[in-house]
């Protein structure tokens, strides 16, 4: 018995020699740590290039850029159509309040909205009606927005977010706060529905009753943050506006005093543009026709730059496959990197590779995609797949253990049905899995926002998140077994009572706001 524990030490303390000595590893550690290219790609990213908007020139030159950057370091890299999105161009928003009083107000033009003339639009500011007995009665309201710029978003009842009332606030009249904000809340969602109408259906109404223009406010409750999404109207601006200047206008129309608003927003509608996947590959020297894909996508929406979403996800592939070519430029399999477009919109740029390269997709030993923000990774599930923990256990065991101590692993896990470009790849069967990151307030304050910029990204973390992909990288292409593709058996949906099924491949939209 003494003989075979002393067998098993003397086995075990080979093995993590072994793992500690490896010079590919410790060579792509080194490189990592003290020849980061992360600060300079960034940089580049996203105060160069800027926010990714499919259909934009500014999606194109991303594209342009990274194959220009995957060649410096001799990777051949391409950019690969795959539809066609409406071509729009950002150009300046300016809003001034110039009634009752002069003031420069902080919001931006939403996404795909015409242009404005350079002189802009000048009106008067007015409210939804409250208390809408049915849609009859909003209709007849309607006419009365003719000529009229109309806010559309509910008056919040405060600009603090809750953690600081939490930190600052009574008990009390923290619980108060919240209780009058559900309740305003609620009347706001049953006033709306009492109206016939949503947030997506409800500016298309008053462009048609005669409004010159639109104004929202998408709160994501932290200070000075707001989601920026697409424009609803054909032919008048819409613009948001932050919290605080929106707030001010609110009052101002319910005081009685007829604010008045010059809205220039100006853009430019470019037809027909195409739409591209970059990919990258260093060639498998004895298997190539098995993939190990690196996934992040590539596009953003285009309030702030992009830099956590997706930036850094783009970031840690880039860097990966930087660092694999100088350490590891011969793999056994085929290393691919996919940096997609149109995530934004539906998965589009994966579900159309998926959909146009099923020999690829046969061929994949493991894909590693990284989407959700700046942190380090800190959960890594097997996504359905019933052997995952034999393949992905074994891989993160060369992984350092500063990296690895902070990662909750979930097996066999479950696969996803959406969310982000990983499950383009499940869905057709092939072991993909989510580098989730620990969220650094994500989804308040970078999640598809106006904050989302290079100062939030955190360096430290998106370092260890390239090493850990270049590790679980490296040790899939030189694994000697072939990845498992047997599907675990899906709990019970407690909605149906009946067994979950795994998602099935979608096709994408190719041809984007052009119907």
């Amino acid at each position: 018995m003494k003989t075979k524990l002393l067998l098993l030490f003397l086995c075990i303390s080979a093995i993590t020699y072994a793992q500690k000595t490896d010079p590919i590893i410790e060579g792509m550690i080194k490189e990592a740590n003290e020849n980061s290219q992360l600060e300079n790609l960034a940089h580049e990213l996203t105060d160069l290039i800027g926010p990714r908007l499919v259909g934009t020139p500014q999606m194109q030159h991303a594209n342009e850029w990274a194959v220009a950057k995957y060649s410096e370091w001799g990777i051949p890299a391409r950019n690969e159509k795959w539809g066609e999105w409406r071509g729009w161009e950002r150009g300046i928003t300016h809003i001034d309040m110039v009634y009752p009083r002069v003031q420069s107000l902080r919001g931006t033009q939403l996404a795909w909205n015409p242009s404005t003339s350079k002189e802009g639009v000048t009106a008067e500011l007015v409210v939804l009606p409250s208390n809408v007995k049915d849609e009859a009665g909003f209709k007849n309201w309607l006419p009365t927005v003719k000529g009229k710029i109309v806010l559309i978003s509910m008056l919040q009842p405060t600009g603090r977010p809750d953690y600081n009332w939490e930190e600052f606030a009574t008990e009390e009249s923290f619980a108060k706060m919240k209780e009058d904000r559900d309740t305003q809340t609620k009347a706001w969602r049953d006033n709306m529905k009492a109206m016939g109408h949503n947030s997506r259906t409800l500016p298309a109404a008053l462009e048609e009753a005669g409004a010159v223009g639109i104004v929202t406010s998408n709160w994501s409750r932290g200070f000075g943050v707001n989601k920026i999404f697409s424009a609803r109207t054909e032919k008048i601006p819409t613009v948001d506006l932050e919290l605080e200047d929106y707030g001010m206008l609110y009052r101002l129309v319910n005081s009685g005093n007829k604010p008045q608003i010059n809205i220039v927003a100006q853009s430019k509608d470019l037809g027909k543009m195409p739409t591209f996947n970059t990919i990258a590959e260093i060639k498998g020297s004895e298997k190539p026709d098995e993939y190990v894909i690196l996934s992040a996508h590539f596009d953003s929406w285009d309030g702030g730059t992009g830099a956590t979403d997706n930036g850094t996800g783009t970031l840690v592939m880039m860097e990966a496959m930087r660092i694999l070519k100088k350490y590891y430029p011969n793999p056994k399999r085929t290393i691919l990197v996919g940096h997609w477009g149109s995530e934004e919109q539906g998965l589009n740029g994966s579900r159309a590779f998926v959909e146009d390269h099923p020999e690829i997709v046969a061929g994949v030993q493991a894909s590693f995609n990284q989407d959700n923000g700046t942190g380090r990774v800190v959960r890594l599930s097997g996504g359905g797949f019933l052997h995952s923990y034999d393949y992905l256990s074994r891989w993160l065991n060369a992984v350092p253990k500063d990296i690895t101590q902070h990662i909750e692993t979930t097996f066999p896990g479950a696969p996803a049905r959406g969310g982000s470009d990983y499950a383009s790849f499940q869905a057709a069967g092939a072991p993909a899995f989510s580098l989730s990151s620990l969220n650094w307030s994500y989804w308040n304050y970078t999640w598809h926002t106006n904050r989302d910029t290079y100062d939030k990204i955190i360096f430290d973390d998106v370092r260890n998140n390239a090493i850990l992909t270049a590790i679980l990288t490296y040790m899939a292409s030189e694994d000697p077994e072939k990845t498992s593709r047997v599907k675990s058996v899906l709990p019970v949906d407690s909605r149906t009572g009946e067994p979950r099924v795994w998602p099935s491949p979608r096709s994408p939209n190719r041809k984007g706001g052009l119907d």
